[in-house]
C-alpha cells in the first residue's frame, strides 16, 4: 500500500505543479510590473513636472521683465497694465513649489494662464511663444 500512496504523491505534484507555476508566475509578474510601473511613473511625472515648471518660469521672466519696462511710466493705461502684471506675479509667487501632491496644481495653473493671456491682451502681445522658447512643445498658451 505504500507503493499506491508514493505514486499518488508523484501524481498530485504533477497535477499541482501547473497551479503552483501559475501563482509563482503571477507572483513575479506582479512584482515586476510595480517595480516599471514606479519607474514610468516617475519619469513621467518628472517629465510633465519639468514641462509645467518651464511654462511658469516663463510667465514669471515675462511678467517681470515687462513691469521693469513698464514701472516709470505715468500714463493711466500703464498704470492697468502694471496692476494686472502684479496680479499675475502674485498668483506665480503662491505657487506651491514644494508640494508635490498639491491638490489645486490644475485650478491654480488655468487661473494663471488666463491671467498671462489677459497681460498679453493688454499689452499687445501674441500669446503664442512656443518659437521664442526652443523645443518645448508642450507649452500651451
Amino acid at each position: 500500500m505504500a507503493l499506491n500512496s508514493k505514486s499518488e504523491d508523484m501524481f498530485d505534484v504533477i497535477l499541482l505543479a501547473d497551479d503552483r507555476f501559475h501563482i509563482e508566475g503571477y507572483r513575479e509578474g506582479y512584482e515586476e510590473g510595480t517595480r516599471q510601473g514606479l519607474t514610468e511613473g516617475r519619469n513621467h511625472g518628472g517629465s510633465h513636472g519639468a514641462k509645467l515648471s518651464l511654462e511658469v518660469s516663463f510667465y514669471y521672466g515675462f511678467a517681470l521683465t515687462w513691469k521693469c519696462l513698464l514701472q516709470n511710466s505715468t500714463e493711466v493705461k500703464t498704470q492697468k497694465k502694471l496692476k494686472t502684471l502684479e496680479t499675475l506675479l502674485a498668483l506665480l509667487q503662491s505657487f506651491p513649489y514644494d508640494d508635490a501632491q498639491y491638490e489645486n496644481l490644475q485650478e491654480d495653473i488655468t487661473k494663471t494662464r488666463a491671467k498671462f493671456r489677459q497681460v498679453c491682451s493688454l499689452l499687445n502681445v501674441l500669446t503664442d511663444f512656443r518659437e521664442f522658447v526652443g523645443t518645448a512643445g508642450g507649452l500651451s498658451f
